[in-house]
């Protein structure tokens, strides 16, 4: 809920007492509602967009990495493992922008999470696995946009999402922490 403020400009003309033309008030009215505007327009968030990039180069987000809901997701002849199961991602439709070409993107999806893969266009043999369960009626969508370019995305659910987290240094390093401070690690199942 945004508060609104009033903007009074005075010019030195009118504090030294003098009268103001219509015309330096209208413009004075003019300013106070770009003002107006400007202020409502920083008050409102704009859509966050998480932008991964790897271009021969392996990148792993894995855990609490991100709120967005939007992804642009570029890279070639590089791997992409993003993990989309936390409880941090605001609720509603994820939208995964796809440039990728000869390249692997991995997605640790929830269990019953629907992957919509209809607007995603294939060049030569790009493709999107997804052979590790079936979305449910209420699950979570996520939307993959974009092109793929001799390229693969593969969908992982459940215990194989949770096996895709441990098998990598990030957990490793997680689990340590984890167990130096008392507590579970956190990479491998986030919504823990």
């Amino acid at each position: 809920m945004t508060t609104g403020t009033n903007i009074t400009t005075t010019s030195p003309q009118a504090e030294a007492g003098a009268t103001t033309s219509p015309q330096a008030e209208a413009g004075a009215t003019t300013a106070a509602d770009a003002a107006a505007k400007a202020t409502t327009a920083a008050d409102t968030p704009a859509k966050e967009t998480a932008r991964i990039r790897a271009h021969y180069r392996v990148v792993k987000k894995l855990g609490h990495w991100t709120t967005a809901r939007s992804l642009d997701v570029r890279a070639s002849r590089g791997s992409v493992l993003l993990d989309l199961r936390s409880p941090r991602i605001a609720a509603g439709d994820i939208e995964i922008q796809l440039d990728i070409d000869h390249a692997t993107v991995k997605l640790l999806v929830p269990n019953g999470a629907i992957v919509d893969d209809g607007e995603a266009r294939r060049v030569g043999r790009g493709r999107v696995k997804d052979w590790t369960g079936t979305g449910a009626p209420g699950g979570r969508r996520i939307l993959l946009r974009g092109e793929l370019r001799n390229a693969e995305v593969r969908v992982h659910r459940g215990g194989i999402a949770i096996l895709s987290a441990m098998c990598s240094r990030e957990y490793l390093a997680d689990a340590r922490r984890a167990r130096r401070g008392g507590r579970l690690p956190m990479i491998d199942d986030p919504a823990r």
